[in-house]
């Protein structure tokens, strides 16, 4: 026989049960892009092939690892303008885009060794705020933007820009990790 206090326990949750059902069906609504599970976080992070950059992608790593999480990497391509000489442009686009393909193949498999899992690739090409901006609004089910910084540079250009320019327009936190913690501070922290 239940004592007071085990059905005290179990009656909120047979009401939540019963709220939710009578309510419309929540997988309905859903949308494919829409597939977060409460306690699983996907963490964006920035990469540039930096030191810091690397810090950032270790960090995201444990926390996705210890909260079941999933880790997307994405790289801007920036623009360069050689209008006057257009073949050049073609050419050093494309050279810049294997670059930094062959850069987030190499990072998505420190990623695997590190957390055991693939990550998400994204490339994006245009300023590096908006394609930042772009990449959280294409995909409603990340959770925080990791960006690493140099302390011994200070904020650094990316910090300072979305600290200061696209604060007001991130929808989800920002996680700046410095450059120079340790695997052994990083183990600690997540």
């Amino acid at each position: 026989m239940a004592n007071a206090s085990d059905t005290d326990r179990s009656r909120p949750e047979q009401d939540t049960r019963r709220i939710m059902s009578d309510s419309s069906n929540i997988e309905e609504a859903r949308t494919e892009s829409d597939d977060h599970v409460a306690g699983q976080v996907k963490f964006l992070v920035c990469v540039d092939g930096s030191a810091p950059s690397k810090v950032a992608v270790h960090y995201a790593c444990r926390r996705a690892k210890n909260t079941n999480g999933r880790v997307a990497l994405l790289f801007v391509i920036q623009p360069v303008d050689f209008r006057q000489w257009s073949g050049v442009e073609e050419m050093m686009r494309e050279e810049r885009r294997q670059e930094s393909e062959a850069l987030l193949n190499d990072m998505a498999a420190e990623v695997n060794t590190f957390a055991g899992v693939m990550p998400e690739l994204m490339l994006r090409e245009g300023r590096i705020g908006d394609e930042i901006l772009g990449a959280i609004d294409d995909d409603p089910s990340i959770d925080l933007l990791c960006v690493g910084s140099n302390p011994a540079e200070g904020r650094g250009k990316l910090v300072s820009f979305l600290a200061g320019h696209l604060a007001g327009r991130l929808t989800i936190p920002l996680v700046v990790i410095p450059g120079t913690l340790s695997d052994e501070k990083i183990i600690n922290i997540t």
